[in-house]
């Protein structure tokens, strides 16, 4: 990617300090929001219906569609600590339509079903954008579409073998710099219709109030250790909390980048540390600098890619590139302080807008993705169908967690579905291997990701022979 871009044109040390210089070490969008309710913790023994472990999107969503489905279910959500406070509180806010982890990556895993896969996703956000006009879902929701954008000349290339319509259109470097003034962008494609930005916590707590206004029951600082189920299909399974259970008919996981609570899934998820940097707001003279009146989702195009895009108070986000992973499938609150990634993020930056030079960040923060060998969410149950689960949504879990929701609801309730006969949904990706080969086999492979990206993109053995077999490592 434009590594060689960046390297080339770093700005002074001295403009990366200033810029970092008083930032706070905590998502923007958790400190962005003030007077959420709180909910108390689980105590004692109570039944419901449906049990959901996890507070986040997934779980939220879930919550919501099975009570939309039937207003009668009692639904029982748990959290180990916050609504909100992991991975659906730290993105960057980009609701996409692709389900499948972009065109490419749903091409070459499901060629025979991808037209399918792209028809539901695109469903999925329309049906996310109804749901916040009709639910009124205060959550900054904009539907800006996003650039796709070439700072190397070979990247020029991949973008013209796009198939452009009235809603995908190729942009050359006058026409991507009239949309966003950067000095690295030398082309884009333009997706008007499969992308939205919003607040990312304020989804959450959105979600959270018309959840209890369905009469969901929320508990948070409520971990969860064990889900024991014994005998038949119809029995209950019990979940365990620290000062309480639920006993309930069906259960659904939404843990994301977490140990999975079923053995037989935690070598199907590693989590991998990704790093933001949240500008303090534009002046009028910054923005008329560099434009972006249409407020598009941005993304370059390597494997160490940047996302970044425009808050409604006119910040600007900036994260990606660094994804990171700790030997042991470790998930620690120390990880997420990573000063060189924050001023790597930080010289990027102005190496993409250096017009903004003297620009400070007032926020830093870092969070785990749920990283999967085939990209994006998969899904299954277990215990006889009691519990089901997804995870492995790899960086794209705001608007898939809305579909992986109808999923889970679906196995749930026994139903064959489209959704349920999907392959991408019937069959489970590889699981990574145990350590210590997993960390070689992650190590070696962000060294080829790194080495592409110095090499016009072109892959080496070590790239193309996880291509054959299907495993992968992305953010």
């Amino acid at each position: 990617m434009g590594k060689v871009v960046f390297e080339r044109n770093a700005p002074a040390a001295s403009v990366i300090s200033h810029s970092l210089e008083g930032s706070v070490q905590k998502s923007f969008w958790i400190d962005d929001v003030t007077g959420v309710p709180t909910f108390p913790v689980l105590r004692g023994d109570i039944t419901a219906d449906l049990a959901i472990v996890g507070g986040g999107y997934l779980g939220l969503w879930t919550a919501v569609l099975a009570k939309q489905r039937n207003p009668d279910t009692k639904v029982v959500l748990l959290e180990a600590r916050e609504l909100g406070w992991a991975a659906s509180g730290r993105n960057g806010g980009f609701c996409e339509a692709s389900i499948t982890h972009g065109e490419a990556n749903g091409k070459s895993r499901w060629p025979d079903e991808y037209a399918q896969l792209d028809r539901l996703g695109m469903q999925n956000l329309d049906e996310i954008e109804a749901s916040v006009a009709s639910l009124g879902l205060n959550c900054d929701f904009e539907r800006t579409g996003s650039l796709d954008v070439a700072i190397e000349p070979h990247e020029i290339e991949w973008l013209t073998e796009t198939e452009t319509d009235n809603d995908t259109v190729f942009l050359d470097e006058a026409a991507v710099r009239a949309e966003v003034n950067s000095p690295t962008y030398l082309a884009a494609i333009w997706n008007k219709r499969i992308n939205a930005i919003i607040h990312p916590s304020k989804l959450v707590h959105e979600l959270a109030r018309v959840a209890t206004e369905l009469g969901v029951e929320i508990f948070e600082k409520s971990p969860v250790r064990e889900v024991e189920t014994s005998g038949g299909p119809t029995d209950a399974a019990i979940v365990h909390s620290r000062h309480g259970t639920v006993r309930a008919t069906r259960v659904a996981l939404a843990t994301n980048a977490f140990p999975s609570l079923l053995k037989r899934t935690r070598l199907h998820t590693v989590p991998v540390y990704d790093y933001v940097l949240m500008t303090e707001p534009l002046s009028p003279a910054q923005l008329a600098s560099i434009g972006w009146s249409n407020r598009q989702g941005l993304a370059d195009m390597a494997n160490q890619f940047h996302y970044y895009r425009m808050s409604a108070d006119n910040r600007i986000l900036f994260g990606g590139y660094d994804a990171v992973y700790h030997y042991g499938r470790k998930v620690r609150e120390e990880y997420e302080n990573r000063p060189e990634s924050f001023e790597r993020l930080a010289s990027h930056f102005f190496t993409t807008f250096p017009q903004l030079e003297g620009l400070k960040f007032s926020h830093r923060w870092a969070g785990s993705i749920d990283t999967s060998t085939q990209f994006s969410a998969f899904f299954a149950s277990a215990r006889n169908g009691r519990v089901a689960y997804a995870a492995g949504f790899t960086g794209l879990g705001v608007g898939a967690t809305r579909f992986a929701a109808q999923v889970l609801l679906d196995k749930l309730s026994g139903l064959t579905t489209e959704r349920t006969e999907l392959q991408m949904v019937k069959k489970m990706p590889l699981p990574f291997p145990p350590e210590p080969i997993a960390s070689l086999g992650i190590q070696a492979t962000r060294w080829s990701l790194n080495q592409a990206d110095h090499n016009r993109g072109r892959r080496n053995v070590i790239l193309k022979t996880l291509d054959a077999v299907g495993l992968g490592f992305d953010s």
